[in-house]
Parts: structure tokens; sequence; C-alpha cells
């Protein structure tokens, strides 16, 4: 890793092999936060997880992404591998946690998706940092507490985290809860949430109910300046799909894509989706950038 110095030098990024990927276990702001880390070209995807869920149920994602954009996933704390925090924390202390996790790897400029509860984290880092965050996506999401909200049947099925820890039952709810293409087959959300290694913690899970329940981005949506993509699905129970039109509205730089399709269906339709998201993204090429943060950190790959 290259040293501290008091001038800025110039670097080339992403210089590890082109698609392999790295997992890390950091320390930072006080959590320990599981990273995963695809090398590849050009501008980093990071990729903000829907509430309880750990970064593997986002593999089918990645794997119709181009395989050279590199692309940094984490366990937020409590979900996953990484421990709850000790405390309850809020979105913006969280964006501020993100931001650090990525001075640790060495990058900079990043492209950012938020997928329903990672859409407010989303949407905050963005507003946070508007020079760091090239590009946004928010993926069946909203602007918090002030929002026009899903059905209060539907939404009584989120208060616990049950679903990522016993599959079966997941696959019972999943219609009626997400929508959309699994309507024709729920056998598919449990096969996805048997990817996760670990469900998480209960804390875990009320941090992330709590730290959503006292946000909104409805105030700040005109400063975020960055392009943005929204995808939502017209057969999404948790988040009505008036909300992205409401955020297009509010959001300079928006443009809205609409599916007839549901929640998560980034996920077990994420072959159709994966060339929007390129598409947004742009072709990845390999770019210079000046650095000036410590960068004398080794890593320990899965240590």
């Amino acid at each position: 890793m290259a040293s501290t110095a008091s001038t800025p030098t110039v670097i080339e990024t992403n210089t590890g092999t082109v698609g392999e990927s790295s997992d890390y276990y950091l320390a930072v702001g006080g959590q320990r936060v599981r990273v995963r880390y695809r090398e590849g070209v050009g501008i980093p995807i990071v990729l903000c997880n829907g509430i309880g869920a750990s970064l593997e149920v986002l593999d089918p994602l990645v794997e119709n992404l181009d395989p050279t954009r590199p692309v940094v996933r984490f366990d937020v704390p409590g979900t996953g591998e990484s421990p709850p925090s000790l405390a309850p924390y809020g979105f913006p202390y969280l964006a501020w946690v993100l931001g650090k996790i990525l001075d640790r790897l060495e990058i900079e400029v990043v492209d950012v998706l938020g997928l329903s509860w990672g859409g407010a984290l989303a949407q905050q880092f963005a507003f946070q940092n508007p020079r760091r965050c090239r590009r946004l996506i928010l993926v069946g999401t909203g602007t918090g507490v002030l929002m026009v909200p899903g059905s209060p049947k539907v939404l009584s099925k989120m208060l616990t985290p049950k679903r990522f820890s016993d599959p079966s039952y997941g696959a019972t709810i999943a219609a009626d809860l997400y929508g959309g293409k699994v309507r024709d087959s729920s056998q598919q959300v449990a096969e996805l949430f048997v990817r996760q290694l670990h469900a998480g913690s209960a804390k875990g899970y009320v941090h992330q109910l709590m730290a959503g329940s006292v946000w909104t981005s409805l105030f700040a949506l005109p400063a975020i300046r960055q392009k943005t993509l929204i995808i939502a699905g017209t057969d999404d129970p948790i988040i009505p799909v008036i909300n992205a039109k409401i955020m297009n509205t509010l959001l300079p730089r928006a443009t809205l894509h609409e599916h007839d399709g549901g929640h998560i269906d980034l996920m077990v339709n994420a072959v159709v989706f994966g060339p929007v998201i390129d598409s947004f993204l742009g072709p990845t090429k390999p770019y210079r950038r000046k650095w000036s943060k410590t960068a004398d950190v080794k890593f320990t790959p899965g240590g």
C-alpha cells in the first residue's frame, strides 16, 4: 500500500484481478463490518441491501452485472456476519461509516445502489457525499417515514426477521409480501434466503427498524444532484409505486424505470435488471484519480 504523503499523488485504481472477490472484516466507526469487494475496472458500484438481509442475497444481481465492473457489498451491523452495533444508529452515521469503509479500500468515487431499506442509506450517502457519489440507483424504496406506506397487513410481516432465519416460513408469506415474479414461485425466495450464511441478530434488526422510523429524505431530495435511476414495480406491496413517482418529481436529475414486477424482482429476475443498471452506469473504463487519504492499511481477506 502507498504511504501517506503531504502532497496527493496520482495512482491507478482497481489494481487487483478483474472479477476476483475478497471478504474483509473492517473496524470502522466503532463497528466491525464484513465487506465483499469484487475487483474490476473503473468506478465501483456500492450495493446497499434491504432490511435484515446479508450480502449474499445480492449474488444474482452481481452475477448479472458487467463482470468487469467493480462491486462493493457489506453487511450492515447486526446482519450477516457483521456484529450488531452496541447502540442504535441513524442513517447519517451509517453513511459516514460507509465512507470510512471506502477510505479503507482506497476507493474515492462510487456509484451507489440502494434496495428498499438500503435505498434510504443510498440517498443519505449521496446527500452527504455529493462529490464522492457519481450516480445513484434507487430500487423499491421511498422517502422514509414521510411516504405512502404499504398495507399494514403486509408491513406487519416485516416486524421480525423470521423470514430470513426460516426459509420455509419466508416462502409461505413471500407472494403477499413481495409481489411480482415471486407470485409465480415463492420457492425462489426460499432459495434466495438459503444463500445467506447467517440471518443476523434480532438486535441488529431492531436497530435497522429504529433507523428507518426517524428518517426522511423528502425535504432533501431537491439537493441530491446526481443522475438517479429509480426502479419501481407496480406490484410492490411494501413500497407502492406512487412513492417512486414522487421521488422522480423531486429529484432534479431522475429517470423512472417502471416495471410490472414486485419488491425483490431485482434479485429473482436479475437477468433483466442487470443490463438496465449497466446501461445507466455506462461502460466500464479505467480512470485515474488523486488519492490523499491514509493508505497504509494491510488487509487480510476473510480475516
